[in-house]
C-alpha cells in the first residue's frame, strides 16, 4: 500500500501556491478546517498565515497557533491510520523578504525537533535562481535589487550563508551554514540521500537550484531520507516535493471560470492594486493606458490623516461611500474599474506604524471590493497582503480552491459553493512578479474575448 503523505505549506502570504494546482488554501486554522484540509485528496495543503503583514511578535503567535492546531490533528489522523508521513514547508518570499528565522524557529519548537532546515529560495518561473550559494533575480544578485531595500525586510547580501548570519543577528554565523550545490543536485541519487542522512543538530543548509530537475531530485532524496527535515523555501521546491500532473484547466479553461449573469453574459472585472513595489507601479501605469480601464485612486496621505482623526470612523465611512460610488459609476459605464492606492510609500515613524497603516489600507480596499463582488465575474488582486485581506476579511472565506496558473506564478482561486459570492474567480497577483506589461496581460487574458488568445 502506498505511503499516505501530505506536504503542509505554512504560507506567509497567499501567493506561495504559484507553481501548483488543484489544492486547498486555508484562511482559517481551527481543528475542523485543518482536518478538512488534511483529508483533501491533494497531497498539498496550504495554510495562508499572512505573517509577512504582521509585527514579529504577532507573526510568532500566529505560527504557534497554527502549529499547535496541526499537531493535534496530525496526531489524530496518524492514530486513525489516515496519514503515514508529513513534511512542513515555511513558504517565504523568493526575494528573501520575511520573518526568517522567526517562523522556522517556532515550527521547530512546536512540531520538531528537526535534523536540518533546508533554505531553498528558488522560484524558477520568476527567474529566481541560486548558484554557488548566491541568490539571483534574472541573473542579478538579489541584494542589488529594489527588494533588498524593503523598509521592513531589507538585507545586504545575496550569499545565503551571509544572509542567514545577518538575519539571525550572528547567532548562526555564515561558516556554520552548510551548502547543497548544483554539482550534488546533478549527481547520483544515492549521494544526495547520503548527504541528507548526514544532517543533524538542526543545521541550516542553503540549497542551489537552476532547473526543475534539480529540485525533483532533491524531493526524491527527501522522501527516501529518514531524517526529519524542515524547509524554508519559495514556491519551486514544492513541485520537487510533490510532482504534479498537468493542470486540468489551460488558460482558456481558466478564463471560462469568469462568472456570467442569468442570460449568459459575462459579468464585469474589478482590479485591485495594493502593492507598492516599483514593479507594481510600472504595471499599473501600463494597465491604465487601456481605454477600457477606469482608475479609482485612494490617496494614502488623505487616508493617513483621516485615520489619525478622532472622527476617523465617520470620515472613513464617508470616503468609502465616495470611492464606492466612483467604482460603481465605472461599472455602469461598461468600464473595468481599477481600485489602487496612490503610488509611493508613505513615510511612517516606525515599522509598527507602517504595518498598521498597511493593514488599514488593505482592509479598506477589501471592503470596497466585497461590496461590488455580487455583480462581478472576476477580481484581479495585486499584492499579497491586499489579496489575503480581500479573501479572508472582505469576502469572509474560510478557504479557497486553487485552480491553477494563468501565467507562470499567477494563481487563479475559486470561492467555494457555500460562499456569499460562490464560484467567484480571484487572481492572486504577487507584488514582485512579472514585467511592466504583466498586469495588463493578465487582464486581457481573463477579460477579453476569445480573440485575445491568438
Amino acid at each position: 500500500m502506498a505511503e499516505r503523505r501530505k506536504v503542509i505549506v505554512i504560507d506567509d502570504d497567499p501567493t506561495g501556491s504559484q507553481t501548483v494546482h488543484s489544492a486547498p488554501l486555508l484562511l482559517r486554522w481551527d481543528p475542523d478546517s485543518l482536518r478538512r484540509g488534511l483529508r483533501h485528496p491533494s497531497l498539498l495543503l496550504f495554510v495562508l498565515a499572512n505573517t509577512r503583514a504582521l509585527e514579529p511578535e504577532a507573526a510568532r503567535e500566529r505560527v504557534r497557533e497554527i502549529c499547535r492546531g496541526l499537531r493535534l490533528v496530525l496526531a489524530e489522523l496518524e492514530a486513525a491510520g489516515e496519514l503515514d508521513r508529513w513534511l512542513v514547508v515555511s513558504r517565504g518570499d523568493s526575494t528573501l523578504r520575511g520573518h526568517f528565522p522567526l517562523e522556522v524557529d517556532v515550527i521547530a519548537e512546536e512540531l520538531g525537533p528537526f535534523d536540518a532546515t533546508l533554505l531553498v529560495p528558488a522560484f524558477l518561473p520568476g527567474g529566481r535562481t541560486t548558484r554557488g550559494g548566491v541568490h539571483y533575480l534574472h541573473g542579478e544578485p538579489v541584494h542589488t535589487t529594489d527588494f533588498a531595500r524593503d523598509r521592513l525586510f531589507g538585507f545586504s547580501s545575496s550569499f545565503l550563508p551571509q544572509w542567514v548570519e545577518e538575519k539571525t543577528g550572528g547567532v548562526i554565523p555564515a561558516e556554520a551554514v552548510e551548502r547543497f550545490d548544483l554539482t550534488e543536485l546533478d549527481g547520483p541519487a544515492e549521494a544526495q540521500q547520503a548527504r541528507l542522512d548526514n544532517f543533524s543538530a538542526q543545521r541550516v543548509v542553503a540549497v542551489d537550484a537552476e532547473r526543475p530537475e534539480q529540485l525533483e531530485a532533491l524531493g526524491e532524496a527527501v522522501w527516501r531520507s529518514k531524517r526529519r527535515l524542515l524547509f524554508q523555501s519559495a514556491a519551486s521546491l514544492i513541485n520537487g516535493l510533490v510532482p504534479l500532473p498537468p493542470q486540468p484547466l489551460d488558460r482558456s479553461g481558466l478564463a471560462a471560470l469568469r462568472r456570467c449573469d442569468a442570460s449568459g453574459e459575462r459579468l464585469p472585472v474589478l482590479l485591485v492594486v495594493g502593492s507598492h513595489m516599483p514593479l507594481a507601479d510600472q504595471q499599473l501605469e501600463q494597465l491604465l493606458k487601456e481605454p477600457a480601464c477606469e482608475g479609482v485612486e485612494i490617496s494614502v496621505t488623505k487616508l493617513a490623516r483621516v485615520l489619525e482623526s478622532p472622527m476617523a470612523p465617520e470620515l472613513i465611512r464617508s470616503l468609502e461611500q465616495s470611492w464606492l460610488a466612483q467604482l460603481q459609476a465605472a461599472l455602469d459605464q461598461g468600464s473595468t474599474p481599477v481600485l489602487f492606492s496612490s503610488r509611493g510609500e508613505l513615510v511612517c515613524a516606525s515599522a509598527e506604524e507602517r504595518r498598521r497603516f498597511g493593514l488599514a489600507l488593505a482592509a479598506l480596499m477589501a471592503r470596497l471590493a466585497a461590496a461590488l463582488a455580487p455583480q462581478l465575474g472576476l477580481i484581479i488582486s495585486k499584492g499579497g497582503i491586499t489579496t489575503h485581506t480581500l479573501l479572508a476579511d472582505g469576502l469572509g472565506l474560510d478557504g479557497v480552491e486553487l485552480q491553477g496558473q494563468l501565467l507562470p506564478g499567477l494563481s487563479v482561486v475559486l470561492t467555494p459553493a457555500d460562499a456569499t459570492v460562490p464560484g467567484l474567480p480571484v487572481i492572486t497577483f504577487p507584488g514582485n512578479l512579472g514585467d511592466a506589461s504583466g498586469l495588463r496581460q493578465a487582464w486581457r487574458l481573463m477579460a477579453q474575448e476569445a480573440t485575445a488568445w491568438s
